[in-house]
């Protein structure tokens, strides 16, 4: 009897466990990340070949303290190594651990390397050769502060690779982990077992394997144990031969009913492929559909559903996700009412949505990531109705209900206006009741989604909750489809930071506002490029600007500027500090057919350019940061401070009957109109004009004024 330890994934100890006993081993125990076990070798060569949770079989050689280098080194040495295998063979060393003194896994191999050649060459033997690549023999150390374990390897590659995958999805699953999964769902081979986003087909295989008693070690070529000088062939072959006719008779007495099915064709020819090669193709019907529209097929009546969704680190995916958990929950109770659903995710969040309490949670990492298996009794909830075509649906209760019916109330009073004003792009909602802190807007056939930072009093897990909830509400009373809404998650910005850049894609679309066309993007910058509390003041630029020379200072993407030009402006002058602004303003005028040497476009610093630039204006619009400290700024810039010497540049560039539109988002800010009169000009507050239907209930979403010239 020799002395193993197999290797496992933290989490699968006792599964591992309870496989080892049923397969003869004896003094049985489970330790982290594996299970101390004695075993004869055939016992041992049938552990390799039918455990479906272990990583690895190591031959224990020796324990011993390893408190320093010279430890390691004189434990490693005191092994007969000549005894176990030959100077002919190949060899690999694999560190696991460190302690205070072995701080590096490479020098710890190294000195194992150093001690197991050592022993060869006072054995006067030639020395084995070293192969990271393609070994014969892998030796297995692992260190546990000072604890230490030596040993041989007796399998080689993981056991994991059963050689049946040889494409994997997207997301694959690790096949000991999908066996577990499997093994904790409490299916049995009696069962049908179906799989609504099967991907590769890893978890249906592991399950037909298992229930056709097919062995998922058959397939491997090569064993470490094999290049041992203790290696018996002949019970191997045995063994072998034994295990090979349970495996080839298992799937043509297996009647277990297996379904898998995903809405990407290319994924399902693999998993097909990928059952072939397991020997099982023949027990799992794959068929192309969506989740999201799952139906229960015919033969499977009541039994097992298994799946591993995606559930995404982007927080960009979580619209389309939510949709998909929401969905899926939605079909199962209606189509599979009477069945056991266990889902696995990496969200607790997504696994919220489907709507099911749980039975029962099964917590196992994918690599390095926490997830868990959920298993729920699916019972259908909400009113049962018959559709049409016969099909019995269920009408699930509104999801927050509060917000959805402000949401829906919104919906119906703006919808209509929209349309009748000509506008794709307009606010539905901003947050209108405080625990939903979040702003909606619309772009034609998109939503985007802006959460608030939450107050510190709210608990993160309900601040996450409640924009979950949001989300799926947002998607059932608006119809929109999933993957056209946008979640972006933001906080009062200053200065230029309300421009700040998400990603690289450059998912450009076109959108109409009243007689033009605007190019936005509402996922690569953290504001899309139309600011929507601003369409009034637009609009009204665009009927002053009639045969006059118009200026737009801070212009950001320059739709001011396509207002006026498409009023009728004789010319436009516009200024951003920024060239990716600049670029994006003359691209929504080139939209609009506005081009030409009396359109200008000025990279600059607006205050600076200011105080040198000898142009006059007819039409000047001003919507200034209402605080900013660039870099790219020689000097930082308050609006409620500043806003009198901007005014005094802006004047020597007005001509005398001209007008000046001034913007900022300051709340509360206050007009110095004293020292504005000073300066010989005089101003009128149109807020309550300039504030559009959608955003009359944030009467302070901006301020904004007309100066001119002082009248005598």
């Amino acid at each position: 009897m020799n002395q193993y330890l197999a290797i496992t994934s933290r989490g699968l100890e006792n599964l591992l466990a309870e496989e080892l006993e049923q397969l003869g081993a004896s003094s049985v125990k489970a330790v982290n990340a594996g299970v101390r076990f004695l075993a004869d070798e055939k016992t041992l060569y049938k552990c390799c070949l039918w455990s479906r949770t272990a990583s690895r079989f190591i031959l224990v050689l020796s324990e011993f303290a390893v408190r320093d280098d010279m430890d390691l080194y004189l434990g490693a040495t005191a092994i007969n190594w000549p005894e176990y295998f030959s100077e002919k063979k190949r060899i690999a060393v694999d560190f696991n651990g460190t302690n205070r003194e072995i701080r590096n896994s490479q020098y710890g191999a190294l000195k194992v390397k150093d001690a197991i050649v050592d022993r060869f060459i006072k054995a006067d033997r030639e020395r084995p050769s070293i192969d990271r690549e393609q070994p014969d023999l892998r030796i297995h150390m692992r260190l546990s502060r000072e604890d230490g374990l030596l040993g041989i390897d007796m399998v080689g590659s993981g056991l994991h690779q059963r050689g049946y995958r040889a494409e994997a999805g997207m997301a694959p699953l690790r096949e000991t982990n999908a066996a577990a999964l499997v093994m904790k769902s409490g299916w049995t081979s009696e069962q049908p077992l179906l799989d609504p986003m099967c991907g590769s087909g890893t978890l249906l295989i592991e399950a037909a394997m298992m229930a056709a008693q097919v062995a998922p070690g058959l397939k491997r070529k090569r064993w470490g144990f094999e290049s041992l000088k203790s290696f018996n062939r002949e019970e191997w072959m045995e063994v072998h031969a034994e295990v090979t006719v349970k495996s080839k008779k298992g799937p043509a007495r297996c009647e277990t009913r297996f379904f898998g099915f995903d809405n990407d064709r290319r994924v399902l020819e693999t998993a097909k492929a990928n059952a072939n090669r397991a020997g099982v193709g023949s027990l799992i019907q794959f068929e192309e559909a969506d989740a999201s529209k799952l139906q229960n097929p015919e033969g499977f009546g009541t039994g097992h559903i298994i799946c591993n969704p995606p559930y995404g680190e982007r927080l960009g995916t979580t619209p389309g996700l939510i949709a998909l958990y929401t969905q899926l929950g939605v079909q199962l109770k209606t189509q599979f009412k009477g069945s056991v659903a266990h889902i696995y995710s990496g969200s607790n969040e997504l696994l919220s949505c489907i709507r099911m309490r749980a039975e029962s949670t099964y917590n196992l990492r994918n690599g390095a990531l926490d997830c868990e298996m959920k298993t729920y009794q699916i019972t259908a909830r909400g009113e049962v109705t018959t559709s049409p075509d016969g099909q019995v649906q269920v009408q699930m209760p509104d999801v927050a209900p509060e917000f959805s019916n402000r949401l829906r109330k919104n919906l119906k009073k703006l919808e209509k206006w929209a349309k009748q004003q000509g506008i794709e792009c307009y606010r539905l909602y901003d947050a209108d009741l405080p625990d939903y802190n979040v702003a909606i807007d619309r772009y034609n056939d998109n939503i985007v989604i802006q959460e608030y930072a939450p107050p510190k009093t709210i608990p993160e897990e309900t601040a996450r909750r409640r924009l979950m909830d949001t989300v799926r509400a947002t998607i059932a009373v608006t119809g929109v489809n999933a993957n056209n809404v946008i979640l972006k998650t933001r906080e009062k910005q200053k200065g230029t930071n309300q421009y700040q850049k998400l990603g690289e894609a450059k998912r450009f679309m076109k959108v109409h506002e009243y007689n033009v066309t605007l190019e936005v993007n509402l996922q690569d910058y953290l504001d899309t490029g139309l600011f929507l509390d601003h369409r009034n003041t637009r609009k009204m630029l665009g009927e002053k600007a009639k045969g006059k020379d118009f200026l737009n200072l801070f212009a950001y993407t320059g739709t001011a500027t396509v207002h006026a030009a498409v009023g009728g402006a004789k010319s436009t002058t516009t200024v951003d500090m920024s060239k990716t602004y600049l670029a994006w303003a003359e691209r929504n005028m080139e939209l609009n057919r506005k081009a030409g040497s009396q359109h200008q476009y000025i990279h600059a610093d607006c205050l600076k350019w200011l105080e040198s630039d000898q142009g006059q204006y007819d039409l000047i619009f001003i919507d200034p940061p209402t605080f900013s400290n660039s870099k790219r700024m020689e000097d930082n810039f308050d609006v409620q401070r500043d806003h009198i010497k901007l005014m005094a540049d802006l004047k020597r560039l007005l001509r005398t009957d001209g007008e000046i539109v001034f913007s900022n988002n300051k709340r509360n800010f206050k007009m110095d109109l004293e020292a504005l009169g000073e300066l010989g000009l005089s101003a009128q507050n149109i807020t309550h004009r300039s504030i559009p239907l959608d955003f009359e209930r944030n009467k302070q979403i901006h301020n904004c004024w007309i100066i001119t010239h002082k009248e005598g």
